[in-house]
């Protein structure tokens, strides 16, 4: 009898900004993704239980690791495995969604998956989702947390949250799916393929951007389940984590038009707004003139309406509103013709702008 073969884990390093390679086309493989950040207390047994759970089953795993340090990859790179271990180190990249879907583009399956690194989800209900969804015809094979049951295996904090969540995004986007926030399920490739180029990869909800990103909706099968007690890690909720869902949300269900940084650039305009009203209202109360209350407050609200890189880029332009604004100021106050006050305007604002033009 030939030695059953023992694969070491392959890497690859993705920097920002670096498109992970695409797979050269499917095959009859069930590609399993699980992302990581600090589980290297969990990721080993993780692995030797999906092991054994998908014995007979051709399949490949693919780590996704967004860890400071070396201690999952590390973890990773021991494990010997019976079926082909990638891991994939990204550097200076977050999120579960955007890794998720790093290691789906590097898979090589036609049926892709994924699960968490930290011991909650249990390996066995892969293979039931996958004969599930063979049996159903589905796109989507999703493990529930509130098919069948209300319970779902968190504390009652995160059980609220992801509650309340679930019921936001079926109200808005009128999802099929009695869990849209599970981060356990099975798709095939063809519908990875449709919604591939209209992901957002924002956040940590990926199933509500996979079964979300067209028109169309997917076939989808469920079966129920309960989370396990945590072997490793931390819970990621916070509140940037719902801030995220919040703006997924919006984005599908305006069908794209309203992105998240769209949303972002909108809520920074909101909240300069709001300083700049501010600021122009104390400055009045304490005594200041209202011209020049008006200057400060714009000048206090830029850096929130826009972060610094975006602010470079858009100094020229802004240079010419404030630059009036001042000349109106000059010519008011110190009693200089327009042709003076314009030439002192000139020589400020390419000031200003040199230092910064080129950075």
């Amino acid at each position: 009898m030939a030695p059953t073969p023992s694969f070491a884990a392959t890497e690859t390093t993705l920097l920002p900004g670096t498109p992970s390679s695409s797979s050269a086309g499917p095959q009859r493989l069930l590609s399993v993704v699980i992302c990581t950040l600090n589980e290297h207390e969990s990721i080993g047994p993780v692995l030797d239980e999906l092991e054994q759970a998908l014995a007979g089953v051709p399949h490949e795993v693919i780590v996704v690791d967004d860890s400071l340090d070396e201690r999952t990859a590390d973890a990773v790179r021991q494990q010997r495995s019976a079926s082909p271990l990638h891991l994939v180190r990204r550097k200076g990249a977050r999120g579960l969604s955007s890794a998720a879907i790093a290691g789906w583009d590097a898979a090589h399956g036609d049926v892709l998956a994924i699960m968490d690194g930290d011991g909650q989800h249990d390996p066995s209900m892969l293979r039931r989702l996958l004969e599930r969804m063979e049996h159903d015809g589905a796109d989507l094979a999703v493990a529930s947390r509130y098919l069948e049951s209300r319970r779902s295996g968190l504390n009652p904090m995160r059980h609220a949250v992801s509650r309340t969540g679930t019921r936001l995004s079926s109200l808005l986007l009128g999802i099929p799916l009695a869990d849209p926030l599970s981060g356990c399920f099975l798709m095939r490739r063809s519908w990875y393929e449709r919604v591939r180029p209209r992901l957002s990869g924002l956040g940590f909800k990926i199933l509500i951007d996979v079964a979300a990103s067209t028109s169309e909706r997917p076939v989808v099968t469920q079966l129920p389940t309960e989370l396990r007690q945590r072997l490793g890690g931390e819970s990621k909720l916070s509140l940037r984590v719902a801030l995220d869902l919040l703006m997924l949300l919006v984005e599908k269900r305006s069908h794209g038009r309203w992105t998240a940084p769209r949303q972002i650039t909108l809520l920074r305009c909101v909240a300069a707004w709001v300083v700049q009203l501010a600021a122009c209202g104390l400055l009045v109360a304490a005594g200041v003139h209202t011209p020049w209350a008006l200057l400060l407050g714009i000048l206090l609200s830029l850096p929130l309406a826009w972060p610094m890189p975006v602010l470079r880029r858009m100094l020229r332009p802004m240079v010419w509103v404030v630059s009036i604004m001042g000349l109106a100021l000059i010519t008011r106050y110190l009693g200089l013709s327009w042709g003076v006050a314009l030439t002192a305007v000139t020589l400020l604002g390419s000031l200003i702008v040199m230092p910064w033009s080129n950075a």
